[in-house]
């Protein structure tokens, strides 16, 4: 049975340690751990290996944690390379780790979540980016031009833990839980084999980290509510929308000190007030189509990412088949285009099927490399003589090939059979 909460997210009861360990919550984190997968903490214990272990030492574990012995362990530190270039940092807690994070994260997100803004939507449930991205084209065509677009400078390495704890213990009464989500908060971190304590920061790659977050972010939140802005948050990404300039640099200033109060900085680099035509959110960017209709469109470093990616799983070196290649374009395609279905361009979206065509037509072309082998695979295809011959002879000239003749010998059913994915179908 869930306690009751007041108007801010706090539960009535103390004893949430208690429902945090129950057997049914704990089942179903272990579930949830499993069903996201992951590598292996700074222990090297496999999600394989995590249920014959709890077989043997959860009486122990539930104890320590009941007394407040339990003492997490370090976070791996692993670097992922960010999609506009530089590092993310990513924490990799240990799978025990995660799953008494993902436990306590079941228990706290009921009672805390319908507190935030409805302003919010990152790692919210029943809220996606899309949402956020259509609420966003709502304000931009309701007239609000401009956006005070904020970025916060390193955000889950800035976390300052007694701020946070000071948020977090305005919503729930329990102090043994305080005290070991405290404890995950200053669990060290392992970086080539070396242990580094940490004073701030919550690593991202814990369950728990997004809605600590919130919690600590939904205080700008409600002051902006309380403003009257028009604005969307994801995770730590703001957007305001205003009338005018001079209207986007007061609330710039304003933000620049609401974030002040919670140790964080904006970073001003890639922060700036700007008409909302020139800004990008959540890879997607706005224009104007006729009529005055806001309509939204892949941002453009979304889209150069996305070809990069394609060229890397296109490659001509690669020494994979067709349908090796054809299932990774798949693969990678399908998830991109589920995302960016909310674009209104039909014509880019074309465009960049055809690119892909000639990139699959050039692939096949090297693998059946030159001379007679070639010529001969052309001519089974139905490619005339003269066609075939001329191809033949240039097999090297890969984009001027698949433009000029290849289409006629690789169709694109062929490619569909395959399974390339259409981005525009």
């Amino acid at each position: 049975m869930r306690a009751a909460t007041n108007g801010d997210g706090r539960s009535g009861r103390e004893d949430l340690l208690s429902e945090v360990l129950a057997r049914d919550n704990m089942r179903a984190a272990l579930r949830r751990v499993k069903q996201n997968g992951g590598r292996a903490g700074v222990d090297g214990m496999t999600l394989e290996e995590l249920s014959g272990y709890l077989k043997q030492h959860w009486p122990r574990i539930r104890e320590e944690i009941l007394t407040e012995r339990y003492v997490p362990q370090q976070v791996l530190r692993r670097e992922i390379p960010k999609s506009g270039g530089g590092m993310r940092e990513l924490g990799i807690p240990t799978v025990l780790d995660r799953l008494i994070q993902q436990a306590i994260l079941q228990v706290l997100q009921p009672r805390i979540d319908p507190s935030f803004s409805d302003h919010s939507y990152g790692f919210r449930p029943g809220r996606r980016a899309h949402d956020a991205v259509r609420r966003a084209r709502q304000y931009i065509q309701h007239g609000r031009r401009v956006v005070v677009d904020v970025d916060l400078e390193r955000f889950f390495d800035r976390v300052n833990h007694d701020v946070l704890m000071g948020r977090l213990a305005r919503r729930i009464a329990d102090c043994r839980l305080l005290r070991l989500i405290r404890r995950y908060l200053e669990a060290g971190v392992m970086v080539n084999g070396v242990a580094v304590e940490r004073h701030e920061g919550t690593p991202q790659g814990g369950p728990l980290s997004p809605l600590l977050a919130n919690v600590l972010l939904d205080e700008v939140d409600k002051e902006l509510e309380k403003r009257g802005h028009a604005f969307v948050r994801y995770a730590d990404d703001c957007n305001v929308y205003v009338q005018t300039r001079r209207a986007g640099e007061r609330v710039m200033e304003s933000l620049r000190r609401l974030y002040a109060n919670l140790r964080l900085r904006v970073n001003e680099a890639k922060s700036a007030v700007a008409p909302a035509w020139n800004r990008k959110f959540l890879g997607f960017s706005f224009w104007a189509a006729r009529g005055g209709a806001v309509r939204l469109r892949v941002a453009n470093k979304a889209m150069a990412t996305m070809k990069v990616r394609t060229r890397q799983i296109t490659r001509r070196n690669g020494g994979r088949s067709m349908s090796q290649v054809a299932a990774q374009l798949r693969s990678f395609l399908t998830g991109w285009r589920a995302y960016f279905r909310l674009a209104e361009t039909p014509r880019v979206f074309a465009d960049l099927d055809e690119w892909i065509r000639h990139r699959m037509r050039t692939l096949q072309l090297k693998q059946w490399k030159r001379g007679k082998t070639v010529f001969r695979e052309l001519r089974a295809r139905g490619l005339p003589l003269h066609a075939a011959t001329t191809v033949a002879a240039n097999a090297r000239r890969w984009m001027r090939n698949s433009r000029m003749y290849l289409h006629i010998a690789i169709r694109n059913t062929d490619l569909d059979a395959l399974g390339v994915p259409r981005l525009a179908a």
